[in-house]
């Protein structure tokens, strides 16, 4: 019996190509987009997760050697990398597996029949080429033509008509010379992939791989954006969540395109750089907040925290001080997080003089705890590793919370002792905040009142925020990192009138 229920948790690389000490997370949403400069990795990872199963029942085949080739200049000797995955095997579970892989003097290991069985399909960027560039034939080509009406093929040809905004009517194989082609019909004109574009091309062999593949596979797409036009990315991104929620399959894809930031409330982000002796991988970040590490560093201050309330929060500390141009906010998802930036950031050689990582306040709450988390990342004991780790717990804040207390929901204790103010939109927050006593999670106190008065997210927590503000508790819950901002604040206006 073929296994089911496969999941890849994560990624982690010692050492492969130019990725070094990178830890990537696939957990959350079924889709993951992958972003990063160029020559920073990207498409390393999918080849390296190609290569990481063999079939489960109708998957592809990919070989490490396929990818990574030996030559004169890289035998690939000493890569390394493992991956943490679960799957069902008829009764029994097997959750949070570890599998490791390395490349010896000799070959790769495990051997590729002790690989864990999952199917898996790769598209590469030679999926983008037009079939007529390939073609060397010169003179007429000369092929039969059979239409295909599957179930799955109207729905294809349903879902390629909502992407490119055309309406195609039919799907045909054409065969010549032994070798198969697609072909479509738009408006009565019928054409075969000799005369598509190639972003067309693309479209539908993506199509096809993601509704012909069987529930569980993992589909590797590198550049997805590559050829197509913003809309039509988003289009087609959209029915990959669709169907991939469908399937439970997880689709990782590479792209450079920074709009795709727009759906990361609906897939995973990670945007990877390298730096030396480290890859960092940044969860749910924007374009502004990694501008710092690729080299363009538009705000002089940084602050990175875990979440948007956390962000929220933030921006109103610094634009009480009157900061808020000159500071960047960035988030790193998990606490655990904090400490591989941190430890990323120092060990490649940044400064990290105007950097602020601040945590909610609900865990690594004690000096030992902060201590602790930055010895895991910050490992051993000569002069520079010890000013690392110096630096770092100078730099790691947190929100001041009561023992016992999770941050959405002091925050909604907040807002409800307040009582009633002069400005009545202020008093409207608070009666709704009143009227949520008690939610499936803690992070529903704040999600509720937005939800309840049907406010973007955004707007949301800018007005709760301000309203929280005014809380006579509130300078203690932010007395850290408003004192790190103060002490930042002249140096900032002497710099920038400086320049």
């Amino acid at each position: 019996m073929a296994l089911s229920q496969q999941v890849l948790h994560s990624l982690k690389v010692k050492s492969l190509k130019n990725l070094t000490d990178l830890e990537i997370s696939f957990e959350g949403a079924s889709v993951t987009a992958i972003l990063g400069p160029n020559g920073n990795g990207k498409s390393t990872i999918l080849h390296a997760l190609a290569c990481a199963f063999s079939p489960n029942e109708n998957g592809e085949n990919y070989k490490f050697s396929w990818f990574f080739l030996p030559s004169t200049d890289a035998l690939w000797n000493e890569s390394e990398l493992s991956i943490i995955h679960s799957f069902r095997d008829a009764e029994l579970v097997s959750a949070n597996i570890y599998r490791e892989y390395k490349k010896t003097q000799v070959r790769w290991t495990p051997r590729y029949a002790n690989r864990p069985k999952r199917d898996v399909y790769y598209i590469g960027i030679d999926k983008c080429v037009p079939m007529i560039e390939s073609e060397k034939k010169q003179a007429k080509i000369n092929y039969s033509t059979q239409e295909i009406t599957e179930d799955i093929i109207n729905t294809i040809l349903e879902k390629a008509s909502g992407i490119l905004n055309r309406n195609y009517s039919s799907y045909n194989v054409h065969t010549a010379r032994g070798k198969d082609f697609i072909g479509v019909e738009v408006d009565g004109l019928r054409y075969s992939a000799l005369s598509m574009s190639a972003g067309e091309q693309k479209v539908f062999y993506i199509l096809e791989k993601i509704f012909r593949a069987k529930k569980y596979s993992l589909i590797l797409i590198d550049e997805l954006d590559l050829l197509l036009h913003d809309q039509a990315m988003k289009k087609l991104v959209d029915v990959v969540l669709e169907r991939s929620n469908d399937k439970n399959l997880q689709v990782i894809f590479t792209t450079h395109r920074e709009s795709i930031l727009e759906l990361e409330d609906r897939i995973n982000i990670r945007h990877i750089v390298c730096r030396p002796h480290k890859t960092l991988c940044f969860n749910e970040t924007k374009p502004d907040a990694i501008n710092r590490l690729t080299g363009i560093q538009p705000k002089p201050i940084e602050v990175f925290v875990e979440d948007d309330v956390a962000a929220a929060i933030v921006r109103k500390v610094a634009a009480n001080l009157k900061l808020i141009k000159y500071t960047s906010v960035s988030r790193y998802g998990a606490a655990t997080n904090c400490f591989t930036t941190v430890g990323g950031l120092l060990l490649g050689g940044e400064p990290c003089e105007n950097s602020l990582f601040v945590l909610d306040g609900d865990v690594y709450r004690s000096p030992a705890e902060k201590n602790t988390a930055v010895d895991r990342v910050l490992t051993g004991h000569d002069d520079n590793v010890l000013q690392a780790k110096e630096k770092a717990i100078s730099i790691i804040k947190q929100f001041t919370l009561p023992d016992g207390s999770q941050p959405e929901k002091y925050l909604h204790s907040l807002l409800i002792d307040i009582g009633e103010t002069e400005n009545e939109e202020f008093n409207e927050i608070i009666e709704v905040a009143a009227e949520i006593i008690a939610v499936d999670n803690e992070h529903e106190f704040i999600s509720d009142i937005i939800e309840r008065l049907g406010w973007e997210r955004a707007t949301g927590l800018s007005k709760i925020i301000d309203l929280a503000s005014t809380s006579g508790c509130w300078s203690g819950y932010v007395s850290e990192v408003h004192e790190w901002l103060s002490a930042k604040k002249e140096s900032m206006r002497e710099e920038l009138e400086a320049v």
